[in-house]
């Protein structure tokens, strides 16, 4: 089974908002850098919720997809969790943790991917 960047990315989009994720953000950067080419940015509230969403991410983009992460980081502290696809990487965040961090503010120019979530 193959999948686009952006398919994954949004399957784990909807994982992560299937757990309650808030301020669901998909960064496209394939104009900006080589190094991947969709960020996926959450919050979490606590460090159970974090963990929530990074199981169920890396669950529903194995069912969806057949892909699984190269790495997964972060999970010892549960502040700032990332799991990298290669082309996507996810970042999941405790809301303290993402303000300090300001990823969205560090990828500006990176427009952003519509997802529909609220609907």
């Amino acid at each position: 089974m193959s999948v686009t960047p952006l398919e994954l990315a949004k399957v784990a989009a909807v994982a992560a908002d299937s757990k309650k994720a808030d301020d669901v953000v998909l960064l496209d950067l394939s104009p900006l850098t080589d190094v991947c080419d969709y960020f996926l940015v959450c919050t979490g509230e606590n460090a159970r919720q974090v963990d929530a969403i990074v199981d169920e991410v890396r669950t529903k983009v194995s069912a969806n997809c057949g892909v699984s992460p190269i790495s997964c980081e972060g999970r010892e502290g549960l502040s700032w969790v990332l799991v990298d696809y290669g082309s996507v990487v996810v970042h999941v965040f405790r809301r303290e943790t993402r303000e300090f961090y300001r990823l969205e503010t560090l990828w500006a120019d990176a427009p952003r991917v519509e997802l529909g979530l609220d609907e």
